[in-house]
């Protein structure tokens, strides 16, 4: 992430606590009523200056009216304990998030489309620095949101304000809720095979040409292959690679694919 950029950051020394939580809005799509912060902590120096990554150029700001909707990934055990953007530890069980352009630290609502599961965030990195992604969660918020298995899935995240001291993160709506009514797509003609329960995949990308997923698969040796899916009712085939038996082996192999030419692959697990 940004961490080696912004490493000379200065880092907030007194910690205090989030004075109230959020509680639930009305529907599915209404705003939760923002969280409470009494005593929020300073935006850590540095990070607010415009910044340059793979020649692309971005302008952190405060962005009151931020609402936007898009693809969120995830980062895990390869990352935890490093320090990010802010100078804090990242910790993947604890409800935190990267983002490109957002004040450090800061607070976001996330909320899966496709289930309606809803978090409250504490965005102390940058990140994701691919273009069709707008935040990346750590692995509790991805589990949070139900997105373990698949890796990215759509979410809209909006601004809420600046992040207390410490903390900030908060679980708003587990229960899934009824995505929105929408025709149904036409049944594959075979299920794919689901991944293996507590294990680790690597997906090296997905396609809409199956000839072509399968000359990657054999590309990528004898631990790839090509599983059919669905998306808004579109056939896809996306080759994965593994499994592995932990995040850290399996984000080993995610290295090894990237160095392949794959730069957007993703760890996913079948839990």
């Amino acid at each position: 992430m940004m961490a080696k950029l912004l490493k000379g950051a200065a880092v907030a020394a007194a910690f205090s606590t989030l004075a109230a939580c959020a509680s639930f809005g009305g529907g599915r799509d209404a705003p939760l009523r923002p969280p409470v912060v009494t005593d929020p902590a300073p935006i850590v120096s540095g990070t607010m200056r415009p910044y340059q990554i793979r020649g692309r150029w971005y302008r952190p700001a405060e962005q009151p009216g931020y609402d936007e909707v898009g693809q969120a990934s995830w980062y895990g055990s390869q990352h935890h304990g490093r320090p990010t953007s802010t100078g804090e530890r990242f910790d993947m069980n604890a409800l935190t998030a990267a983002h490109k352009t957002l004040p450090l630290p800061s607070l976001v609502e996330v909320t899966n489309r496709a289930n309606g599961r809803r978090v409250i965030l504490r965005v102390n990195d940058r990140g994701p620095f691919v273009d069709s992604r707008i935040i990346d969660l750590s692995r509790a918020a991805a589990e949070e949101l139900g997105l373990l298995s698949q890796g990215v899935g759509e979410v809209r995240v909006r601004y809420v304000g600046r992040a207390p001291r410490t903390g900030g993160g908060t679980p708003m709506q587990r229960a899934d809720a009824a995505p929105a009514a929408r025709p149904a797509p036409p049944r594959p003609s075979a299920a794919p095979a689901p991944l293996e329960a507590s294990a680790y995949w690597v997906q090296a990308g997905a396609f809409s040409d199956r000839r072509a997923a399968k000359r990657i698969a054999d590309r990528l040796g004898d631990r790839a292959s090509v599983q059919d899916i669905r998306s808004d009712g579109r056939p896809l085939f996306r080759v994965i690679v593994g499994p592995w038996p932990d995040a850290n082996a399996a984000e080993q192999a995610r290295q090894a694919v990237i160095a392949r030419g794959f730069g957007d692959a993703l760890l996913i697990s079948g839990g």
